[in-house]
Formats: structure tokens, sequence, C-alpha cells
């Protein structure tokens, strides 16, 4: 059996990281049994989750993953795709993890409100005495990352204007298609789902969940994909509309 190693469900989410949430999504489309646990960053091999260890394989990275149950258990759902409709999916992916993710972790990570709707709660078990030091020392790292990748020099309202750009264009190609590319799943709805579950996640109150919510194919999508794969997270099938 395959283990998957995450955080562990939050926020009425499978798991608080989306790349944990495709990673299960892409076990669940290609139906192998697996166990969710949750990991440690300090043993995780590349020093982040999601993480996957099949049989003694270890494949870290959430692509990466894909890619191995592609190969070993014939993985298929970009089998009716043409190469141009598999250029598209590919762009849209790697826009929203490598683009608009920076916007949300600002969101959750930097604004001192949603830090204490949400991230505050991954550190209840680091002794008191040390925790506020821990949590700055985390934070900043943060800070760090979201100045290295550029996000964060942006002005907040340029941040919003990227972040949104960045979830209308997913709303228009959704349309009024079941999932993102058509009629059935393919391998981009393991994105797109996780990280538009997050964007409308009622834990946080954002610019970028009101963005969201002014797109209601966006919230009847999140329901379809989480009917399919994830039944008991009613927070998320609530809006499903088939």
């Amino acid at each position: 059996m395959i283990t998957l190693y995450g955080f562990g469900p939050a926020f009425g989410l499978p798991d608080p990281s989306p790349f944990v949430t495709k990673a299960e999504t892409l076990l669940k489309m290609a139906s192998v049994p697996y166990r969710a646990v949750t990991g440690n960053l300090r043993k995780a091999p590349k020093g982040k989750l999601p993480y996957i260890d099949d049989d003694g394989a270890v494949i870290a990275d959430s692509t990466l993953i894909r890619w191995h149950l592609e190969t070993k258990y014939g993985l298929a759902l970009d089998k009716d795709l043409d190469d141009a409709r598999r250029a598209v999916a590919w762009a849209f992916e790697k826009m929203i993890e490598e683009h608009l993710y920076w916007a949300f972790l600002h969101a959750r990570w930097v604004d001192d409100a949603n830090f204490d709707r949400g991230a505050r709660q991954f550190f209840g078990a680091v002794p008191a005495p040390m925790r506020g030091l821990v949590i700055a020392m985390v934070r900043r790292s943060v800070r760090r990352d979201l100045h290295a990748q550029g996000m964060s020099r942006h002005s907040p309202e340029d941040m919003l204007r990227i972040g949104t750009r960045s979830i209308d264009a997913v709303a228009d190609h959704l349309g009024d298609k079941p999932f993102f590319m058509g009629d059935q799943p393919t391998s981009v709805d393991a994105t797109v789902f996780p990280f538009m579950a997050g964007a409308l996640c009622r834990q946080f109150i954002t610019p970028l969940r009101t963005a969201a919510e002014r797109r209601p194919n966006l919230a009847a999508y999140v329901a379809r994909m989480a009917q399919r794969y994830f039944p008991d997270y009613p927070e998320l099938t609530g809006g499903a509309t088939s």
C-alpha cells in the first residue's frame, strides 16, 4: 500500500496544502490503495510535503507523484487530450502552482488576521516558551521566500489584481464544462480542484476569496470534484449542482 505523507485535514479541507490534496486526488483518480498519514518536514526528502512511499520507492513532489502513478499504475487521465489541449492544461497547472499559489500564501501567512485564523494553529505542539520565537522565525522565512519569488515586492493592490486575473482565467476556461478540460476529469483537475477549494475556504477572509466567490462556476466545480473524490467533506460538497 502507498503511504502519502501530508499535514492532515484542516479548515474543512482534506489538507491545508493544495499540493498534498493534489497528490491525494491523483491517488484517488488512479484507484490505488493508499493511506494518508501526518508527515514530518524535517524527515521529508526535499524538506517539503507531500511525498509518498510506494513499497520503498520514495517520491517527493506532487508532479513527480503523478508521473510515478502514470508509469507504474497506468494512470492515463489525459489520453483523450490532443497535444494542444495537453499544453493548455500544463500551462494552467503551472500558472496556478507557480504564480497564484504565492498570492494565496501571502494572504494566509503575512496578513496577521488570517494567520491567526489559520497557520497559527499549526504551532500548537511547540512548547509555549518557544512558540512565539518559532512562529516569528517561520513567518520570517515565508516572507523571505515571497520576496525572493517576487510576489511580495508588489503593493497589496497589485497582488490582488494579479491573483484575481489568474482566478478569472481559471473560471473563464472552465466555463460551464463539468471538468476543467471537458466532460471527464483529467490530470489538471487534480491541481485546479484543491487550489480553488482553498480560494473559497471560509476559514480565511481575503479579497482573493471574494474574487473566487464572484465566479459561481468555481464553487459548483469544487463541489462536483469533492462529491466524486472527497464526499466526506460537506464544506466542499455542499454547492454541488450535479
